[in-house]
């Protein structure tokens, strides 16, 4: 719907109407859902006081809090680098960036609605007319015409379709800004992962390279002894099996590495032959003692991706109010004003003038019954988004509650391979001091080391697990986007520069 500015009659009165009636806008205005009832993620019994393993104690404190930089907790200067890097490099944030500013700018392109909207313009034509007098056909001759002409034009946005457009292109603003900070929170999570993961696998490609170097000493008294006759070559072949076994696990841990490294790479906005990881060991890595307990509610306020959920729910809200405003009258107002002259090269004097009024008032009558199932349809898309939000709810309980109660099985596990390799190192000592006494075989001695070697694999494992679920958990909760500092450092630099074009809030108008 368009109309333009109106002339002197009656101005003043017309005016005040159209500012009274402008300030009616239809259809439901947005509340943010009430959040998820309950003062915990999991109930009381469920929730372990402490989680010791192998010296390394977590807790849950209802008072701590999710840190912006979260991945700092981990102690690691290469690897607050190397998440810096990714955060001002990676072409994915890149994209959500700009995904962003066009929404933004779209808002603002729709706050122009609000304003008077000025056009001019010239025109200048020779013809030649015939007219009929009644006693035949007469040619006027050639002639000039050239016009110079204004228009001003204003929207009266009487039952706030406009409004609501506007407040829906905010709510999609909304939306593009928490999609921005869940790309980035998935940008470091996946960083600080495979950091964590492509440690442990360099760990474990030692520990079972040192598996198979015992193997080797096996294999080597398995022939002698084969060859003296005390010993089967069963014994060889079985060897020769595991050995090989072993050469698998290795290549198969040294093609993750690579994966890990090239993976990095991708994440960093890096080409894998341009990109050399940093060497991040598994042990250098500290584990957070204090995690946050969330309360559900907070949840709710803070995941990005739940946050993206109720700025879609506020958008269809917005859209109910564009297709109530459809049934009900549109009003028009226009007027131009300009000069006519019969040689252009007057154009920009004074000449014969004239000017033009309109109003104008309609209203579909029949139709089908489209509008009114438009507005049905937009009513049907706000209960799908009202869905779509409980079930974004609903996922994020039901991770933070894996992550929480994981971290619980990641201790207990922990605990069993820690006791595992103890008992496997004290019996590879006692192995040790009875062949050194005379009663025990060389065989004993590498199949002790091969069983402890193994039970480090185990350890290694158990400890990248219960670093990486720490990881999930602040991941879970939303990243901590919310505490960031009134003077970001590097790592955010990307991320600041993207929001700190934020718009007017959403629904709101000049």
């Amino acid at each position: 719907m368009r109309s333009t500015a109106f002339f002197p009659v009656g101005r003043t009165t017309l005016c005040a109407a159209t500012l009274v009636l402008a300030g009616c806008a239809l259809g439901p205005d947005f509340h943010r859902p009430a959040g998820p009832p309950g003062a915990a993620i999991l109930p009381a019994d469920a929730t372990a006081p402490s989680l010791e393993a192998d010296g390394g104690e977590q807790h849950f404190a209802r008072a701590a809090e999710v840190p912006a930089r979260w991945w700092r907790r981990l102690g690691s200067a290469d690897l607050d680098a190397l998440v810096e890097r990714a955060l001002r490099a990676s072409p994915s944030l890149r994209a959500a960036q700009a995904t962003l500013r066009q929404s933004q700018d779209s808002l603002q392109a729709g706050y122009g609605v609000f304003f008077p909207q000025v056009g001019a313009s010239a025109m200048a034509d020779r013809q030649s007319s015939v007219i009929n007098l009644g006693h035949g056909l007469i040619s006027t001759g050639p002639y000039n015409v050239a016009t110079l002409g204004a228009s001003v034009s204003y929207v009266p946005d009487l039952f706030g379709a406009q409004r609501r457009s506007v407040e829906a292109l905010g709510a999609q603003v909304d939306a593009q800004r928490f999609a921005l900070r869940a790309a980035a929170l998935s940008l470091t999570a996946n960083v600080v992962n495979t950091v964590i993961a492509r440690a442990a696998y360099q760990d474990q490609l030692a520990a079972t390279r040192d598996i198979a170097r015992l193997l080797d000493d096996q294999l080597r008294v398995a022939q002698v002894q084969d060859a003296a006759g005390t010993a089967p070559y069963a014994a060889v072949l079985a060897l020769q099996a595991q050995r090989a076994a072993t050469q698998v696990s290795a290549a198969a841990l040294d093609q993750r590495v690579d994966q890990a490294d090239h993976l990095l790479a991708l994440l960093c906005g890096a080409a894998p032959a341009d990109f050399h990881a940093p060497a991040i060991a598994l042990d250098r890595l500290a584990l957070p003692a204090e995690l946050p307990d969330a309360v559900p509610a907070d949840l709710a306020r803070q995941r990005p991706d739940i946050l993206a959920a109720e700025a879609a729910l506020h958008e269809a809200s917005a859209r109910i109010g564009v297709a109530t405003a459809d049934l009900f009258p549109s009003l028009t107002l226009g007027g131009t004003a300009g000069s006519s002259h019969a040689d252009i090269g007057e154009l920009l004097r004074a000449g014969t003038r004239y000017w033009s009024a309109q109003a104008s008032l309609g209203a579909v009558l029949f139709a089908g019954g489209s509008q009114w199932y438009a507005r049905q349809a937009a009513i049907d898309a706000y209960d799908a988004a009202l869905a779509q939000y409980d079930a974004s709810v609903l996922a994020a309980l039901d991770q933070v509650a894996d992550v929480m109660r994981a971290l619980a099985h990641d201790a207990q596990a922990l605990r069993a391979q820690a006791d595992s390799l103890h008992a496997a190192t004290q019996g590879a000592r006692l192995v040790g001091v009875a062949y050194e006494a005379g009663s025990a075989a060389y065989l004993d001695v590498l199949a002790a080391d091969a069983q402890l070697a193994q039970a480090r694999l185990a350890y290694l494992g158990g400890r990248a697990q219960r670093l990486q679920d720490t990881v999930a958990l602040y991941a879970a909760l939303g990243g901590g986007w919310w505490q960031a500092d009134a003077r970001p450092a590097a790592a955010d630099a990307a991320l600041d520069a993207a929001v700190a074009r934020d718009a007017p809030a959403a629904g709101a108008t000049p």
